[in-house]
């Protein structure tokens, strides 16, 4: 086991899951998922912990949301590992999931310009999922903040409003979301 990072995770790692309790008698943990991929939980994939150390898993079982992690073989082994967020790349995101037509990856939305017509609303900040739907938090353009309006505001990725992101060119374009500003 490496480590790579002391104190947090540098900025081009994601959080996919976090370790939970301890389930039986050879340490195995419930998987708390914090991404809409489970596909890159396979026996033999690495990640790595918020201490830098690495941890491969030896088996994941979906349906019980059970994990085993290689050299992890007792309750009280599994138990110092209990609430440790697993972390993976970009890249290896990009690698073991795979995307439909027209979705993205949240970490590729990041900083995109939200534009409505010829107006620059803001850049997305973060996306939030409340409830079933998943929002862009907006910071707002600093033209549109000296007119007294909010720093930030939330548009709901949703066809009424996004009308085309394009991770690439790093653009969303939407209609209404003056409207949500203006709102907020």
């Amino acid at each position: 086991m490496s480590n790579r990072f002391r104190n947090s995770p540098p900025q081009d790692l994601l959080h996919v899951a976090t370790l939970g309790r301890v389930v039986g008698l050879k340490g195995d943990m419930r998987l708390n998922l914090s991404t809409d991929f489970p596909e890159q939980f396979s026996a033999n994939t690495t990640f790595l912990l918020e201490n830098g150390k690495e941890v491969t898993l030896t088996a994941y079982n979906p349906d019980r949301e059970l994990v085993h992690l290689k050299g992890i073989d007792s309750p009280e082994a599994a138990k110092a590992l209990t609430n440790a967020k697993l972390f993976t790349t970009f890249e290896a995101t990009r690698e073991r999931c795979n995307l439909k037509e027209g979705e993205f990856f949240w970490f590729d939305l990041l900083g995109c310009r939200v534009v409505e017509g010829e107006s620059i609303l803001g850049k997305v900040q973060e996306i939030e999922r409340i409830g079933p739907l998943d929002y862009l938090l907006v910071a707002t353009d600093p033209s549109f903040v000296s007119k007294g309006l909010p720093n930030t505001f939330l548009i709901p990725y949703i066809d009424r409003f996004v009308l085309n992101a394009d991770a690439a060119a790093k653009v969303i374009t939407v209609e209404g979301g003056l409207d949500l500003l203006e709102a907020s």
